[in-house]
């Protein structure tokens, strides 16, 4: 039997996704410090890499704006071709007796035993 105790997976990916939000944090700042190594004023540095994450925020809404609308414009050309669609057009004929009346109406093709013309081979 095995006492080792056994990580879940909720566990792990939290793990590695802390590892990797530590490992966002060190390169901002390391981008944050090259910058101000190059002269830039240090609230300038932030204030320039908070504009960049504004944009990338602002990319992001504005995809998934476009991905939404295409969505929900699917869905409503769905939602009226299924409102389009009527069981009529399905067969044209509804019963037995419009179908006899049809030229070229062979009885044994319709297994229409109650025809005249139907003959058991």
């Amino acid at each position: 039997m095995n006492t080792a105790t056994r990580i879940s997976t909720a566990e792990r990916l939290g793990r590695s996704f802390g590892r990797g939000w530590r490992a966002y944090a060190r390169g901002e700042r390391r981008v944050s410090n090259w910058l101000a190594s190059k002269g830039m004023p240090v609230a300038g540095a932030t204030a320039l890499l908070w504009g960049i994450k504004l944009a990338a925020l602002g990319l992001l809404l504005y995809v998934a704006f476009w991905i939404a609308l295409v969505l929900l414009a699917l869905a409503a050309a769905g939602w009226a071709a299924a409102a389009n669609t009527s069981d009529e057009d399905e067969w044209p004929f509804t019963d037995l007796t419009e179908l006899r009346k049809t030229p070229g109406y062979d009885p044994n093709l319709y297994n229409d035993t109650s025809h005249e013309l139907y003959n058991d081979d």
